[in-house]
C-alpha cells in the first residue's frame, strides 16, 4: 500500500474552494466541471501557491503562471474524479479515521495534535478544511487500495523468472522524469505532436535548462510538480525499455525519448549505488519460561523461575530442567531450544537480553508481560540472507511494478470516460 501519510501531508495543498474577495461583490470563478462537481479559481490558486513554496524550498526555478494552472488543475482534476469515484462505489471515511491519520501526521513531524493544528492555522490554513481534505486522500488512498488488491498474486513463477534474469541483483538508480503523455486513442498525428513537444524538452535539457524546471514545465506525470522526483529504484524493478537506458546513461545525464504505451518519457539519472551482500548476525539459544496461571499466582511463578536458574547455575542441564518445567509449550519438549533466529526476531526485551550474553552464558531472570523467564546464549554466527532477501525484493518489486501499472491504468480510464469541462 502507499505511504498514507506522505499522502496526507500533500492533502495541505489540495485546498477547498475560498472566496478571494477583495469586496463582498467578488465572485470566485469556476476553473473546471467535474461531473456534478465544480473546481474554483480559489483552490486552483492555493494549491498552486503551496507548491510554489515547496519548490522554491528545493532551489527549483518555477515555470510561468499559466502552466503551473495547467499543471496543477489537471492533478486537482483527477483528485476530484478519484473521490467521486469513491464515494460512488461505497468508499466511507469516517471521523475516527480522520482523528487516526492527524494522529499520525502529527507523529511524522515529531508533534502533538495540537501543535500540529497550531502550525497549520499558522499558515492561514483553515482546520476544518485541512480535516476535509484529510478525509478526501483517505478516500482517493482507499480507492487505489482497491484496485491494486484486484490484482492477481504475485506467482512464485514470477518470482522465479526475475531472480533468474540478467538484471536482478542489479544497481539501485536515484531518478528523475519528464512524460509528455499520449492517449491510448490517439491518431497518428497526435502522436506525432507529442512527440515534438517531447523532443523540444530534450533540446532545452541540452541547452541547459534545469530537469526539474522542466519537469514542473513541461511533464505530464503525477510527479511533475515534484520536478519529476521518482526516487530510488532497483534496475530490477523497471520494464526492460526504462533498464537498458539508463545502464546506458552516465550518472547526471539524461535518457533519449522513451516511447512507453502512455506517451514519451525522458529519465534522469541522478545517482547510482550497488546492492550489497545481506550478511546478518543470528543466535541460537534455550528459553524457560514460568507463567503465572489460575493454579500459579505471579509471585509463585516468580519464584519457581528463581529456583530453577539457581539449580541451572550449579550445574543442572538447562534442556532437562525446561522440559520438565517450562511453560512455554512451543519449546518445552525440545528443552527449550530457539534454533537459529535473527535480531528482535523474539521482540526488544528478548534481544536486550541477548545482546548482554557470551555464548554458554545464561541470563539473570528477566519478567515479560507473559511471565517470568531465563535464556542460555549457545552460539551466533553471521549468515549470508542475501537469497532469502532478494527473493523477497523481488516479490515487492513485481508487486509494486504491477500496482503502479495498475493505478495508472485505472486512472487513465476514469479520466477518459468522465466528464470534464476545463474553463480556463
Amino acid at each position: 500500500m502507499k505511504n498514507i501519510s506522505r499522502g496526507l501531508l500533500a492533502a495541505i495543498f489540495l485546498l477547498p474552494a475560498l472566496v478571494l474577495a477583495q469586496d463582498a461583490r467578488t465572485i470566485d470563478r469556476i476553473v473546471a466541471l467535474v461531473e456534478d462537481d465544480v473546481i474554483l479559481q480559489s483552490e486552483l490558486d492555493q494549491a498552486i501557491d503551496m507548491i510554489g513554496r515547496q519548490a522554491q524550498a528545493r532551489g527549483d526555478r518555477l515555470p510561468p503562471r499559466s502552466v503551473m494552472e495547467e499543471q496543477m488543475l489537471e492533478r486537482l482534476i483527477m483528485s476530484r474524479l478519484e473521490v467521486l469515484r469513491a464515494e460512488a462505489t461505497g468508499i466511507r471515511a469516517s471521523d475516527a479515521d480522520v482523528d487516526q491519520a492527524l494522529e499520525q501526521v502529527a507523529q511524522q513531524n515529531r508533534m502533538t495534535v495540537g501543535q500540529l493544528r497550531a502550525a497549520i492555522e499558522a499558515d492561514g490554513i483553515d482546520f476544518r478544511e485541512f480535516r476535509r481534505d484529510m478525509r478526501e486522500e483517505l478516500l482517493t488512498s482507499r480507492l487505489r487500495q482497491r484496485v491494486v488488491n484486484s490484482m492477481e498474486d504475485i506467482t512464485e513463477t514470477e518470482v522465479d523468472i526475475l531472480l533468474a534474469s540478467d538484471r536482478f541483483g542489479g544497481a539501485e538508480y536515484l531518478l528523475s522524469q519528464i512524460a509528455i503523455s499520449v492517449s491510448e486513442t490517439a491518431t497518428s498525428s497526435e502522436v506525432d505532436e507529442a512527440r515534438r513537444r517531447a523532443e523540444d524538452v530534450r533540446r532545452q535539457l541540452d541547452d541547459g535548462l534545469d530537469f526539474s524546471t522542466a519537469a514542473l514545465t513541461f511533464s505530464q506525470a503525477s510527479d511533475a510538480l515534484e520536478g519529476g522526483d521518482v526516487g530510488w529504484r532497483s534496475i530490477n524493478a523497471l520494464p526492460p525499455l526504462f533498464a537498458d537506458a539508463i545502464e546506458q546513461t552516465p550518472v547526471g545525464a539524461y535518457t533519449d525519448l522513451l516511447r512507453t504505451p502512455g506517451g514519451f518519457v525522458i529519465l534522469h539519472v541522478r545517482d547510482r549505488r550497488d546492492q550489497t551482500e545481506v550478511i546478518v548476525r543470528e543466535f541460537r539459544a534455550r528459553h524457560l519460561m514460568i507463567e503465572p496461571s489460575e493454579l500459579v499466582t505471579p509471585d509463585q511463578a516468580r519464584d519457581r523461575l528463581f529456583a530453577l536458574h539457581q539449580r541451572i547455575v550449579d550445574g543442572e542441564s538447562f534442556a532437562d530442567l525446561a522440559r520438565e518445567y517450562s511453560t512455554d509449550e512451543t519449546t518445552a519438549n525440545i528443552g527449550g531450544r530457539l534454533n537459529w533466529f535473527t535480531a528482535g526476531e523474539y521482540g526488544s526485551l528478548f534481544q536486550q537480553i541477548i545482546d548482554d550474553l557470551e555464548p554458554g552464558e545464561v541470563s539473570n531472570p528477566f519478567q515479560s508481560g507473559f511471565g517470568w523467564h531465563i535464556l542460555k546464549l549457545e552460539e551466533t554466527r553471521q549468515a549470508d540472507r542475501t537469497t532469502e532477501t532478494l527473493r523477497a525484493e523481488a516479490r515487492e518489486m513485481l508487486f509494486r511494478q504491477k500496482a503502479e501499472d495498475e493505478v495508472e491504468r485505472f486512472q487513465r480510464q476514469l479520466r477518459g470516460e468522465s466528464f470534464v469541462e476545463v474553463r480556463l
